[in-house]
């Protein structure tokens, strides 16, 4: 059977007057879809129980990009330069990677993904790049170009990540839209790929558990900008039918 992968949402208001929205964009259903996964979006849900049956139909996580984490979810005061958080979706995505990680159920995270994955398993966050780390690398230069597809710098990867045999590279040119980054690594995970200023770019699990979180958004580019990317979306499909169907053999 094809992996019914969830995907998280966000809150979106068009109108100060109507009600807001949740949703996210085309292309994280897109590249799911192009790796043979069956998407479902995940509205930001407060009730642990509703979301629990929710999650425990899925076989696989997706944590999409959107706004900033909270800092006192990993005991900072907010900083100057934080942006617009979403309270609802930061303790829903916090449920649902603390329970992945301790299931083993795949786990995606992508842009504010991985930043997310980092906070639920321990880890901390830089609120501002421009304003924390001493660079002159610009990592929200795509967003500024309005270009989700635009390279704005290149990354190394360690050439034993679960991201290399994927991608089948170890350094390649990417996209970036983020003002955030990855401080301190979560214990159980670790960096594997990092921008030429040091900015952690990938983490993964430190263990056979597919957990891997990337700071670009290779969503935009797997289509036809840089296809190597199809391979990461692969990996984790995979993963999440292994895992299918283990859980119906059990």
């Amino acid at each position: 059977m094809t992996p019914l992968i969830g995907i998280s949402c966000g809150t979106f208001r068009d109108r100060d007057w109507c009600p807001p929205s949740y949703g996210h964009r085309q292309t994280y259903v897109d590249a799911v879809l192009q790796a043979g996964g069956a998407p479902i979006l995940i509205p930001p849900l407060l009730d642990s129980a509703t979301l629990r049956t929710i999650y425990d139909r899925l076989d696989g996580l997706l944590l999409a990009g959107g706004g900033d984490i909270s800092p006192n979810h990993y005991g900072d005061q907010p900083h100057e330069r934080l942006g617009a958080i979403d309270p609802p979706r930061d303790l829903m995505e916090l449920r649902l990677a603390r329970w992945a990680a301790a299931d083993g159920k795949p786990l995606l995270g992508i842009c504010r993904g991985v930043q997310l994955i980092n906070v639920a398993l321990g880890g901390s966050l830089y609120q501002d790049i421009p304003s924390q780390l001493d660079t002159a690398i610009d990592h929200n230069l795509s967003y500024a170009r309005e270009d989700w597809t635009y390279m704005a710098h290149s990354i190394t990867i360690a050439a034993d990540s679960r991201l290399a045999q994927a991608l089948g590279t170890t350094n390649l040119m990417i996209n970036s839209l983020h003002h955030q980054a990855v401080r301190r690594v979560a214990p159980g995970l670790r960096a594997v790929a990092w921008a030429p200023d040091g900015v952690i770019e990938a983490l993964e699990g430190d263990s056979q558990h597919f957990i891997v979180g990337v700071q670009c958004h290779p969503e935009a580019l797997q289509a036809t900008v840089d296809p190597r990317w199809q391979g990461l979306f692969a990996a984790f499909v995979q993963s999440c039918s292994d895992t299918h169907r283990q859980s119906r053999a059990a």
